[in-house]
């Protein structure tokens, strides 16, 4: 099947349709932070790579990666539809995560990917230790052991919907 877009084109309409779930990532990981009143975090900061989420005090970048895009090594696919259009189109992304987290890293930035399915339900325990690691290594107040678990043992009470799409 041809492709209906000319490459321009194609380029422009990518993000637009990449946008919802984007965002539906977004906004389960910041009612998480909300949860577990995990502070400190930003989004749209002009920073190389474009993180999802920044901690500006702690020079950390959080992206999350949705897992047909970045390939996760769970469950990505590539569809059979114009393989090798999506063959280098995906390797492509991963060489760009790479270049990213190495600028990052060498300008003095800790980076954190997360992957989509770490935001569904169920995962959130494991979400946040991972969060609680990167958080608590520069000793970030709301990331402090006894606060985050405190939360988590107040159950679903608050509201828990995690990503689920």
């Amino acid at each position: 099947m041809a492709d209906v877009f000319m490459k321009a084109t194609g380029s422009q309409v990518m993000p637009v349709s990449a946008a919802p779930a984007t965002k539906k990532l977004d906004l389960a990981l910041i009612r998480v932070f909300r949860k577990h009143r995990i502070t400190g975090w930003r989004r749209h900061q002009r920073v190389f790579g474009k993180p999802d989420f920044v901690f500006p005090k702690l020079k950390l970048a959080i992206f999350v990666d949705g897992c047909f895009w970045h390939q996760c090594p769970d469950h990505s696919n590539i569809p059979a539809n114009n393989r090798p259009f999506w063959k280098r189109k995906l390797a492509a992304n991963q060489r760009r995560d790479k270049l990213v987290n190495k600028t990052l890293r060498r300008d003095g930035w800790r980076v954190l990917r997360l992957w989509e399915h770490e935001l569904r339900r169920g995962s959130e325990a494991s979400l946040l230790r991972r969060l609680r690691r990167e958080l608590s290594t520069n000793g970030h107040e709301s990331a402090r052991k006894g606060k985050i678990e405190e939360c988590s043992r107040q159950g679903n009470e608050h509201g828990w919907t995690g990503y689920t799409g």
